[in-house]
């Protein structure tokens, strides 16, 4: 996502073969049991004025994961602890969660840390990077991430980056999304935003061949070309080859658990991933 788009949010190596992988999860690309979670910024209003019910309807659609953007830094523990009960009584997960860069900041990481544990998630997310004029930047991205995998491990979790457009466009003849996987630590896990990737003029299927299995989790976001759709259009009617990008996903990227981002559609918020999840289940057979 662009600055503009961060904005909104604010409001916000491993093995090629896949199946031992997943173990610690309780799921496996060869049972075709991956599960398949909401990103709940996509339904980001129902979630302001319902947290509860909202993640209840989400998990009534099927849902079998959600993951929680930036807003849940301002929770207490309190009201994490009720927010994993929920999801225990709902018996959904949360991997992970999206995070500003300010939370991956010493005086934050701790509290990060803290209620990522008591929602039981896997990966703490840097949700979005502003775009770096030079490599020098995002190389320093890069050693943000390394210094939150080390603080983040001895509680076993683990630091992962998600993608936007500004990661594929070249400086100096090289991608910012390949300086960051070059400069992290395996464990580092890299989110692949399809949309994003799309709009930024790469190829998802390369991106995650390219990177085995550290493209853990996949936002599965459509996206146009057409100026009045862009992201608007709901899962499938875009153009993204979803057929090769979950072929790659499971036999080499590693992807443990998918979730489904929409930023906007021409339907409602639910009824949009209502109809995202039945579309994804459609087309992930």
């Amino acid at each position: 996502m662009s600055s503009r788009h961060f904005s909104r949010r604010s409001f916000l190596a491993m093995s090629a073969v896949v199946p031992w992988a997943f173990r610690g999860m309780g799921f496996s690309a060869a049972s075709g049991s991956i599960p398949v979670g909401l990103e709940l910024y996509s339904v980001r209003e129902a979630l302001k004025a319902d947290p509860e019910g909202t993640v209840r309807s989400v998990a009534q659609m099927g849902y079998q994961a959600v993951e929680f953007y930036a807003p849940y830094f301002e929770w207490t523990e309190a009201r994490a602890k009720q927010m994993r009960k929920l999801l225990d009584d709902l018996g959904i997960h949360c991997y992970s969660t999206h995070n500003n860069a300010d939370y991956f900041l010493p005086k934050n990481i701790n509290r990060v840390r803290d209620l990522n544990l008591i929602l039981g998630c896997k990966y703490v997310v840097l949700a979005w990077s502003d775009p770096k004029s030079g490599l020098d930047g995002w190389k320093a991205v890069a050693e943000t991430l390394n210094s939150a995998a080390e603080t983040l491990a001895p509680a076993g979790l683990k630091a992962g980056y998600h993608n936007h457009q500004a990661e594929w466009a070249p400086i100096s003849g090289q991608r910012p999304m390949d300086i960051i996987a070059k400069n992290t630590k395996p464990s580092v896990m890299l989110q692949l935003d399809v949309g994003t990737c799309l709009e930024g003029g790469a190829d998802p299927v390369a991106w995650i061949r390219a990177n085995p299995g550290r493209i853990r989790s996949i936002h599965c976001k459509e996206w146009s070309p057409d100026p009045g759709k862009g992201y608007k259009v709901l899962f499938g009617e875009g153009v993204a080859d979803w057929k090769g990008i979950f072929q790659a996903a499971e036999s080499v990227g590693g992807v443990e658990y998918y979730l489904v981002e929409q930023e906007g559609s021409r339907f409602p918020e639910l009824e949009t991933a209502r109809k995202c999840l039945q579309a994804f289940r459609a087309s992930h057979v």
